[in-house]
């Protein structure tokens, strides 16, 4: 009689063997139920690689591209020349009652205008509800009421302001227009004797920068941003 080894049986109907199956294909005899987990994290890392590498190169194109376009903002600010016309000194001593003198300040004109007794009293008489625009559009009162008092220097003496029609830029005349003051041929702003707008498509008074008076000497200053 055969004597049979433990574990294994003999004859139709015996157990398959019990050592493990192993894959030749795995390295190492991994089964296929770990393979899937090393790939899962293989991909993770490679995933961050990657998006280091797309913030890293996009990264060095910002600062390239900036090291290219600075010196083209650069040659856009303010050269020295026109530094120094940001601020200017008017001498009005000679400008005689009843007329006026336009200054270039900044690339824009400015209108200094000596007033009559008349050209005063007509400005003062005005209420500010007759007004197309309330605002004094002064430098020196922002926000105030358009009065005379809030827009004029030396009690009225004097008038300086921006020759700039409010509406699309024009330079108004003086001494024209239905209220004496200054007329816009363009589309037909009236300012009256305080720049102020009376009629036409004009929105706004004429604009006062700011501004500084020392004895006959006047000085117009850089902060305007009109």
């Amino acid at each position: 009689m055969k004597s049979e080894r433990p574990g294994v049986t003999s004859g139709i109907g015996a157990p398959a063997p019990t050592q493990p199956c192993r894959s030749p294909h795995l390295r190492g005899g991994a089964s296929e139920r770990e393979r899937p987990l090393a790939t899962t994290t293989e991909q993770a890392e490679e995933g961050t690689r990657r998006d280091f590498l797309y913030v890293a190169t996009g990264a060095v194109g910002a600062v390239t591209v900036g090291a290219a376009v600075w010196p083209l903002i650069n040659q856009m600010n303010p050269s020295a020349d026109v530094l120094a016309l940001a601020e200017i000194e008017v001498d009005i001593g000679d400008l005689a009652e009843g007329s006026q003198m336009t200054v270039k300040w900044r690339g824009k004109p400015v209108m200094i205008r000596h007033r009559t007794a008349d050209e005063i009293q007509a400005a003062r008489e005005t209420p500010v509800s007759a007004l197309k625009d309330g605002q004094s559009r002064s430098a020196q009162t922002p926000g105030a009421e358009a009065t005379d008092e809030n827009r004029s220097l030396m009690d009225g003496k004097y008038l300086v302001q921006m020759g700039i029609c409010t509406h699309l830029g024009c330079v108004p005349l003086g001494e024209q227009g239905d209220y004496g003051g200054w007329f816009c041929p363009c589309h037909g702003s009236h300012y009256d004797t305080a720049g102020r707008i009376r009629k036409g498509p004009a929105p706004e008074n004429l604009h006062i920068p700011e501004l500084a008076l020392d004895g006959t000497t006047l000085r117009l200053i850089e902060t305007y941003s009109g």
